[in-house]
């Protein structure tokens, strides 16, 4: 037993410094530097790439986004740079074009993952963005599974609790939270920040406490793509599967949340909004349970209602409708017509107008603005 405790011990000490040995080997003969750097109006990205030929840098907030980029110099021991204008307050994503092949900046660990695409994250300090970065209380980001009947598969939920849901006992209202076309259930929490904003606004007493519950709107997903899981083939013709998504949503996903988590089980204490896709899904739920959600959020929605939807609705007592756009949005004029109807109707609702179009950028700022509004 002794000698069995001197060879565990052994084996401990040795891999310690066998995995500092690997990070030690990555790293020979490189030369460490810092990417991005931002100082003042300034900010600086270098590659460490002497192979190279060719480097250029792509940004999102570049005139052209998805263009070739803009050229970066090599300089001492085959480091590449480029200092740029540093761009307003807000999160961008940028890469490398390496002899016109697309890579990311090794140097920066801060990475979003928007569908199939790992992009690096540039984070602007400033008003806009204060609530994008960490709170000091943080909240519980955690997956859970559950059985869709109408869907005929397993399928995963992202779930954010505030700061001090394991202890408190206390029960809270629920926000439903819907990613857009080519998102999943990580969206939210990837690109659009949920988990810091709301831990910032509950921090700051801004927003009240509440659980966050993110879907995933695939109906043939089981769950995200990186997990390598099978996906189901929905055929949307087939009558039975119309609004398949919509219906689990509030027939199956509701009351798994409501059994799972302590929430409050009223139309009062729950919210549903969603972007762009998700903004049609939120329209579309809400047209069909008109009683179920007191708190209605669409954000450049891929949606409408009719004038018996909105009435319906109107009678139910809908807390806040909070319509949100982009003035440069696709999908601007279907907000438009929305709004109109709504004040025909006479259902007394917000429409708040950003400028900027069909992006993140937009949809942060959106639940940056709404979640201060929610369950008050």
């Amino acid at each position: 037993m002794k000698r069995l405790f001197v060879l565990a011990i052994l084996a401990t000490v040795m891999i310690a410094p066998s995995t500092a040995q690997e990070l030690s080997n990555f790293n020979r003969g490189r030369q460490q530097v810092i990417s991005p750097e931002i100082k003042g109006d300034k900010v600086t990205f270098r590659l460490n790439a002497n192979y190279a030929t060719i480097v250029n840098l792509v940004g999102s907030w570049m005139e052209n986004p998805y263009g070739s980029g803009v050229p970066m110099q090599k300089g001492q021991n085959g480091v590449w740079e480029i200092t740029v204008d540093t761009p307003s307050p807000e999160i961008y994503t940028y890469n490398f074009v390496v002899d016109g092949v697309s890579v990311n900046d090794p140097q920066n660990y801060m990475v979003q993952r928007d569908g199939t695409r790992y992009l690096n994250m540039l984070m602007v300090p400033g008003e806009r963005t204060e609530n994008y970065f960490e709170a000091n209380q943080r909240g519980t980001v955690t997956y859970r599974w559950y059985d869709s009947k109408i869907l005929g598969i397993n399928r995963r939920v992202t779930v954010y609790t505030p700061y001090g849901y394991e202890t408190s006992g206390k029960k809270y209202p629920v926000l439903y939270l819907l990613h857009g076309a080519g998102g999943d259930e990580e969206a939210w929490t990837s690109m659009g920040r949920t988990a810091q904003i709301l831990d910032n606004l509950i921090e700051k007493g801004l927003a009240q406490p509440m659980i966050v519950v993110m879907p995933n709107g695939n109906p043939g997903q089981q769950a995200a793509q990186p997990l390598g899981l099978p996906e189901k083939q929905i055929d949307r013709r087939d009558p039975a599967m119309a609004d398949a998504y919509v219906k689990s949503l509030c027939t199956e996903i509701v009351p798994f949340i409501e059994k799972n988590f302590r929430v409050i089980a009223k139309p009062e204490s729950r919210a549903i909004a969603g972007l762009s896709m998700g903004g049609g899904h939120t329209i579309t739920a809400t047209n069909l349970y008109p009683a179920m959600f007191d708190w209605i959020c669409p954000l450049s929605a891929a949606g409408s209602s009719t004038a018996e939807q909105i009435t319906a609705l109107k009678k139910a007592g809908v807390k806040l409708y909070f319509l949100a756009c982009g003035t440069s949005d696709f999908l601007w004029e279907q907000s438009v017509t929305l709004d109109k109807t709504m004040t025909d109707c006479g259902l007394e609702h917000t429409f708040y107008k950003s400028d900027g179009g069909h992006v993140w950028a937009n949809w942060r700022l959106y639940l940056n603005t709404f979640a201060q509004l929610l369950f008050k």
